[in-house]
């Protein structure tokens, strides 16, 4: 196989589909990010999300993911939204304004794979994002695409951090880019100090079971914890504060992907008009929206915390 053809075939298919970034790195075991993942999962930081503990010798080492594994590619996808939410409306973070990007980009890959088979040969590999034990911000600095912030988010230069990352692990051999190498978050302390839940804490260290995305989005408690009352900061759905104070998002550009395009209600219900959906309602405006995670009774949970004292 031509290596160098291959990859700059890989690199010209991504931009065709619309990735803003596109990286390669050898696949490896990630040893440094084993040990993390340990002593994270040990401290219980992943709180009541018990998934995280299962597949841990996959999520370190994508050749036992993928047998035959050489090659993690790393793609970006741009979700920042041209529109923002209505003033005094429940907040929604910004990557579920439009379609679940689950749905979007896994058709992307789907599409990739197909693509790579055609014109390079029998390729055997899968593509993921956001649903498989893939240390996807790992490899996205291994491959390139920027450093991991104080927030625990892949933050570039160029674009912020407001992107998807989808991985797809081939088993062939491809030419590599260089990791990486600077950290720019430099001293800011910006996300940490302004994390209403104290959940991001010092050397790179988010505890998952504080932040207000596990509270609003995984956690499937029928009640949220008492102690939580107040904090939320009117967050409905997910969480965007770290994110809107960190200095590097000014870069942000709106995003191109029309499948990314707001749901009107999601810029524009009030408080009131969220209390007075029906289920019926919700289903048939959300059927496509991230916001289906957390199921109508989810969604109605959390209005009611925000609003409690």
């Amino acid at each position: 196989m031509d290596i160098t053809k291959n990859t700059a075939l890989i690199k010209r298919i991504s931009q065709e589909m619309g990735f803003s970034y596109c990286g390669i790195a050898a696949a490896a075991a990630l040893d440094e990010d084993a040990r993390r993942l340990e002593k994270w999962l040990r401290g219980g930081m992943h709180g009541k999300m018990l998934y995280m503990e299962n597949h841990f010798d996959l999520r370190i080492d994508p050749r036992k993911l993928v047998p035959g594994a050489k090659s993690v590619i790393t793609l970006l996808q741009n979700y920042f939204p041209e529109q923002q939410q209505a003033a005094h409306t429940p907040h929604i973070a910004k990557y579920a304004f439009g379609k679940d990007y689950h749905e979007v980009i896994r058709a992307k890959l789907r599409d990739f794979m197909q693509q790579l088979n055609r014109q390079i040969g029998d390729i055997q590999g899968r593509g993921f994002v956001d649903s498989a034990p893939v240390l996807e911000r790992t490899w996205a600095q291994k491959t390139g695409a920027g450093w991991i912030g104080r927030n625990g988010n892949l933050i570039s230069k160029q674009n912020g951090s407001f992107f998807f990352i989808a991985t797809l692990i081939v088993d062939i051999d491809l030419a590599y880019d260089d990791p990486f190498a600077k950290d720019f978050c430099g001293t800011c302390r910006k996300c940490i100090d302004a994390c209403p839940t104290d959940a991001i804490l010092p050397d790179k260290i988010v505890d998952g079971s504080k932040c207000i995305s596990y509270y609003t989005i995984e956690l499937k408690d029928a009640l949220l914890p008492d102690e939580m009352k107040g904090k939320f900061n009117n967050w409905l759905f997910g969480c965007d504060v770290c994110q809107d104070v960190c200095p590097w998002n000014r870069f942000s550009q709106p995003t191109d992907e029309p499948m990314f395009t707001p749901i009107p209600e999601v810029l524009n219900l009030t408080t009131k008009e969220w209390e007075d959906l029906s289920e019926e309602a919700f289903r048939k405006v959300f059927k496509d929206s991230p916001l289906k995670r957390s199921k109508f009774s989810g969604i109605k949970r959390n209005l009611s915390f925000i609003q409690e004292k």
